[in-house]
């Protein structure tokens, strides 16, 4: 107030010339024409030993620019003096070399009257000893303007009006800024379950109203200020303030649950949309980004569980560690950095070795051996495990061959070969099998398959053609880790498999458990009515090979007898039990 009221007198004061005019100097007179030719607005500002600001000239434009500037009006006294002010300290620098950039952002009013100027200020040469400078000043209202509504739109999402992805990063920061103890706000990721089915099955603009719907849904479920917003195609995020810590947060994900309760109408149908809501808990001085994915993570753990779920890091450390094992992995198949190991499979009744199962094994040169029992999972959910199994059958058929070779004899053993159900699914088993066999020169029985039971129920009719192509090709095929799945009985009987694997998990209570004993009798007198030999996993006793070869089991395999070995040591100890 004080300067709107100061600001008549200075624009008075600086609209007279007649001051400039009146007194014929040549050098005043020369600043005032380059003055008014400039396109801004513009003064030359003058201090001498007293060091008092003194305007010497100025041009209409810069006139204009103090009319409308209260902020700049205010710092000029009676004596066309620039007074102490926010304008007298910059001038006092830039002219003492302590900033030498000389700029500074002026606002003027609030709200949609808000005005914005900048002013520079560029070296002038000495005059009279006295130091000069030239002040301009930039009305940069529209540009301001524009940019704030360029960045309003930057920060919102099209379709429902809520803030996006970035404006909800900023939101958390902000929000981490006034963290003053651990657990004071959560961020919730609420994923729309099937949304992608429901698009293409009702077309996008279907899609879309369900969308606009949902987040109307999400909103009741908040209370005063929390911050929604849509952070992806059918992902929202909620920033929620803690009372009470991880219970506050598991509260407000049941109110989104709750309010998703009842169908949604879109034309004439009805649906009822699910969501998954991952929650994870901020932390002083965390990461906006860390803290969004760590809710994105904890929701494929809540898709899983059907239920919401909080962040640990344990899992995330797991999860990044089978990404980086996926990474090295695919460097290792590339690189051939992987080997097959062979673990004999031995005759319960001669003694003699039967065949071998080809194991692979990974040496990292950081990590040292990885277990099959975590690269295998990894290989298969990243679908790796084409490459894999590709490799290991045809490494395993070129081992075999080399020790005919060695022998120069036809050897009296079959290799094993595993197959996962991604691979039965995905891959073209009978091709690859028939090209290694015309690749090494082997017949189909010195090969068998082992499949597990899951890869027959996921697709019992693709499984029988692949199991009866295998056949086809003179090969064994084995079930693998009997006993622990969900396949029925009627596949063994309508599917042409040869060997029941008994799994481990019930040879190695045999001797404490009658229910074990019980059950691997059971598989055994199965076998025989169909036909099958078998196979038990896991033996590590003299005591369980000699019961198994009373009751019946056709062969063996395990640390009693060898383990996995390495093919020219695995050759030796065929050898070695040879009678």
């Amino acid at each position: 107030m004080q300067a709107a009221a100061r600001r008549p007198a200075a624009v008075q004061r600086l609209r007279r010339t007649d001051r400039l005019n009146a007194t014929p100097h040549l050098t005043a007179v020369d600043d005032l024409g380059l003055l008014q030719a400039l396109p801004i607005a513009a003064a030359i500002v003058e201090r001498a030993h007293d060091r008092v600001l003194r305007v010497t000239a100025h041009n209409d434009r810069f006139v204009d620019a103090v009319e409308r500037s209260t902020c700049t009006a205010s710092d000029w006294d009676e004596a066309d003096c620039l007074k102490a002010g926010a304008i007298a300290d910059l001038v006092q620098r830039f002219l003492d070399g302590d900033d030498p950039n000389g700029e500074l952002d002026l606002k003027q009013g609030e709200g949609v009257a808000s005005q914005f100027f900048r002013l520079k200020l560029a070296p002038l040469p000495k005059r009279k000893a006295a130091q000069r400078c030239l002040l301009s000043v930039v009305d940069r209202t529209v540009e301001v303007q524009a940019e704030r509504t360029l960045r309003a739109e930057m920060l919102r999402d099209s379709l429902t009006g809520l803030p996006n992805r970035l404006a909800f990063s900023e939101a958390i920061e902000n929000a981490g800024a006034k963290v003053a103890r651990d657990l004071e706000h959560a961020v919730l990721v609420v994923d729309m379950l099937r949304f992608s089915r429901i698009n293409e099955s009702m077309g996008s603009l279907a899609g879309d109203e369900l969308l606009i719907t949902f987040a109307r849904r999400l909103i009741l479920a908040l209370r005063a200020g929390d911050v929604l917003a849509r952070t992806g195609g059918n992902e929202f995020g909620v920033l929620v303030s803690l009372r009470r810590g991880v219970a506050d947060a598991l509260k407000a994900a049941e109110r989104i649950q709750q309010v998703m309760m009842a169908p949604f109408k879109l034309s004439e149908l009805e649906i009822k949309v699910e969501c998954a809501i991952g929650v994870a808990l901020m932390t002083a001085g965390q990461d906006a980004e860390e803290l969004f994915r760590n809710a994105q993570f904890a929701v494929k753990q809540a898709k899983a569980a059907g239920k919401p779920q909080v962040y640990e890091p344990k899992q995330a450390t797991e999860a990044r560690r089978r990404f980086s094992i996926e990474t090295e992995l695919r460097r290792a198949l590339d690189k051939d950095q992987l080997e097959l190991y062979y673990q004999p499979l031995i005759n319960l009744k001669s003694g003699e070795v039967a065949g071998f199962e080809a194991l692979a094994r990974w040496t990292h040169e950081d990590r040292g051996e990885i277990s099959p029992t975590e690269f295998i999972p990894v290989a298969e959910e990243s679908g790796l495990i084409l490459h894999l199994g590709r490799w290991a059958m045809d490494k395993a058929a070129q081992t075999l061959a080399s020790w005919d070779a060695n022998a120069g004899e036809k050897l009296p053993c079959y290799v094993g070969v595993n197959l996962s159900a991604i691979q039965v699914a995905r891959d073209d088993i009978p091709a690859m099998v028939e090209s290694t066999l015309r690749s090494t020169g082997l017949s189909g029985e010195r090969l068998t398959l082992e499949l597990t039971e899951s890869s027959i129920v996921q697709n019992p009719a693709r499984a029988t053609r692949v199991f009866d192509a295998l056949k086809a090709l003179d090969t064994t095929v084995a079930m693998d880790d009997f006993g622990t799945g969900y396949s029925s009985l009627a596949y063994l009987q309508r599917l042409p498999i040869d060997v029941l694997k008994i799994d481990k998990s019930f040879v190695s209570g045999m001797m404490v458990d009658p229910d074990a004993v019980a059950i691997v009798r059971a598989v055994l007198s199965l076998a025989e009515a169909l036909g099958m030999s078998t196979t038990a996993e896991g033996i590590e006793t003299v005591e369980l090979a000699t019961t198994l070869a009373t009751l019946g089991c056709a062969s063996g395999q395990g640390f009693y007898f060898a383990r996995p070995l390495e093919a020219a040591v695995a050759l030796a100890y065929f050898k070695s039990r040879k009678r």
